[in-house]
């Protein structure tokens, strides 16, 4: 099999060098042209249109150019360099690549592709024009969104069903919006740091229960005098985050199909929080709603750490505040936490 990829790598090649002033060619051979034909029904077509091209095709010789190619394995992951092309200033440029894993070959061509899969009774040869292998700049910016369900933690754990702040999951939404910039230390490495917007929304279990301001507190007050629909409250935040980011797919060339893990701080600053309640009067229609400011309770500043788990093109992410979500001695001891994915 090795022997048909260097012809067809030699093919390529000549068809390359020619590349600039070759027409579109069709299935039938052109006076123009010379015709190698080997084996049954191999045959190899060169189109010259000039005498200056076929003065360069004279001094070609193909049963050289193998000869003298100095096939260098590298044992490491079985890929073996063919041409390269040398600029002037020092860097090179990969021309034709062949990689080996087991039964299968791969081989590079400029922007193309083949790939021989030997691992069944049958041989199976695939064909990709126009293959683009993606760049990773050393920086880059991008925007993302969070999507995510809140909770926090009472001393370590869930708060049980009888707390009147116990947490709804479905409906204690948290949602953000970042501008994001990633900086690359090392292959496969990463910084990432940048700004976002983050509402946090607790819904209470208990809907029952309302949050209300006090005088010197946050406090929950259970309304007996009306239907309860919807009780939560909510907060928004503009938030500074940075990240070390290892990217085990580009590490391996890999691409998005590998696993990316990062963790790092994040710190917020508060925008707004109050506490809202929708409720419907006893034997009454229509509901009604009563928002009320109990952000004055809330911390005006939060921080805490973020982890993020990608697999293939999907990214999970969770975040925890270190500090309490309520003022020292305005409320219960919280500390939020979100679960969710980034798109």
């Amino acid at each position: 099999m090795k022997k048909y990829l260097l012809l067809f790598c030699m093919m390529a090649l000549v068809q390359m060098g020619f590349a600039g002033t070759v027409p579109a060619i069709d299935h039938n051979v052109s006076g123009d042209s010379v015709v190698v034909e080997f084996g049954k029904s191999g045959r190899i077509v060169i189109i010259v249109d000039n005498k200056d091209d076929f003065e360069k095709l004279k001094l070609m010789n193909i049963n050289q150019i193998i000869r003298e190619l100095d096939l260098e394995e590298d044992e490491i992951d079985g890929t073996t360099t063919i041409v390269e092309i040398k600029k002037k200033d020092g860097t090179s440029k990969q021309v034709v690549k062949v990689r080996e894993d087991g039964a299968e070959t791969e081989v590079y061509i400029g922007g193309m592709r083949l790939l021989v899969d030997e691992t069944g009774e049958n041989t199976k040869v695939r064909f990709e024009p126009g293959l683009k292998r993606r760049s990773d700049p050393p920086f880059r910016t991008y925007f993302n969104l969070d999507l995510g369900v809140n909770n926090y933690l009472e001393n370590g754990k869930f708060p049980t069903s009888d707390k009147p702040y116990s947490v709804k999951g479905w409906g204690s939404w948290n949602v953000g919006a970042n501008w994001m910039a990633a900086q690359r230390i090392s292959k496969g490495f990463y910084w990432d740091f940048g700004l976002g917007f983050q509402f946090y929304n607790f819904k209470f279990e208990n809907r029952d229960f309302q949050a209300v301001r006090g005088d010197e507190a946050i406090s929950f007050d259970q309304r007996s005098d009306v239907n309860g629909f919807k009780s939560k409250i909510s907060a928004s935040y503009i938030t500074a985050m940075t990240m070390l980011e290892l990217d085990f797919g580009k590490m391996k060339d890999n691409g998005k199909r590998g696993l990316r893990v990062a963790a790092g701080p994040y710190a917020g600053y508060r925008l707004g929080g109050q506490s809202k309640y929708v409720y419907r009067e006893l034997g009454g229609s229509g509901r009604s709603k009563d928002k009320q400011a109990t952000g004055l309770y809330l911390q005006n500043f939060r921080y805490g750490v973020r982890g993020e788990l990608g697999v293939g093109r999907v990214k999970f992410f969770t975040t925890y505040d270190l500090n309490e979500l309520f003022q020292e001695g305005k409320g219960p001891e919280l500390n939020p936490i979100t679960f969710g994915i980034v798109f």
